[in-house]
């Protein structure tokens, strides 16, 4: 892996892994919660990540014992009279439309505690695994707050009502295997298993058409409040413009050929 661009003090680490980049949130003593600086370094590393053509995975993990406690509260952006939906349109907003819009696929890697905002930017990646011992909390009642960093979006999308509200009006804690039965997220894995489950499947998922990759999260998303006339049309024009592509020529002549399939499209 290559050395990190930043030092302990930097409170994000970026490497990469041949076509992975791996951004870890790096503030382990406040369980790698979000402050202004912190947001100033993580959306240009997604950006970064984005426009860098060598890229076709991303893997977000948290360093230490936990993911990402969500706000810190005593961040200098959050003290005294604070206007709490400009921070969330100057920081959250932005990061969230990356995730949801990023050339490849984004892998969260759960480690410990991800509480409020730190749950739903782990939510907001494509897949999420976790340590078997990492916990989910929509903490945002316990301050007088709602779930943002796309929680209210989310969250029925994923769970239903029912859970959503369940999940967002108690702030409960919800064990990682537990998320993963009600769907929440993908896996959850042993805990010594997590980065190396992670970057597996990073590296799996690199080796597939990204684009293709992307198009199908952006396909699947929009379909969501469309009827099934609108979805099938959506359907069409997505799969006519991948159907112009190299990808596609190539894992047709790749599987006639029965050999691996080298995609390069993003």
């Amino acid at each position: 892996m290559a050395e990190p661009i930043s030092s302990s003090t930097v409170p994000l680490l970026v490497s990469t892994q041949g076509a992975v980049r791996v951004l870890m949130l790096n503030r382990p003593a406040a369980l790698n919660s979000f402050t202004a600086a912190m947001h100033a370094l993580l959306l240009p590393a997604l950006e970064d990540a984005a426009a860098d053509a060598t890229v076709r995975a991303v893997v977000v993990t948290g360093a230490g014992r936990g993911f990402c406690a969500g706000q810190d509260l005593n961040d200098p952006a959050m003290v005294g009279n604070v206007d709490v939906g400009a921070v969330i349109e100057r920081h959250y907003r932005p990061l969230v439309l990356r995730l949801r819009t990023m050339p490849v696929p984004v892998i969260a890697a759960v480690n410990g505690v991800a509480a409020g905002a730190g749950a739903n930017f782990a939510l907001c990646c494509d897949f999420v695994l976790a340590a078997r011992s990492a916990v989910f909390i929509q903490a945002f009642s316990k301050i007088g707050l709602v779930p943002d960093c796309g929680g209210t979006w989310l969250l029925p999308r994923l769970v239903g009502r029912a859970r959503a509200l369940g999940l967002a009006m108690t702030g409960d804690k919800l064990p990682a295997e537990e998320a993963v039965r009600i769907g929440l997220i993908w896996q959850a894995v042993d805990d010594t298993a997590l980065m190396d489950s992670a970057m597996a499947l990073a590296q799996r998922l690199a080796a597939m058409p990204a684009k293709a990759l992307a198009e199908t999260r952006r396909a699947i998303d929009a379909a969501a409040p469309m009827d099934l006339a609108d979805a099938l049309r959506l359907e069409a024009d997505t799969q006519r413009e991948l159907g112009r592509g190299h990808d596609f020529g190539e894992g047709v002549a790749a599987f006639f050929a029965k050999r691996p399939p080298v995609f390069t499209d993003r």
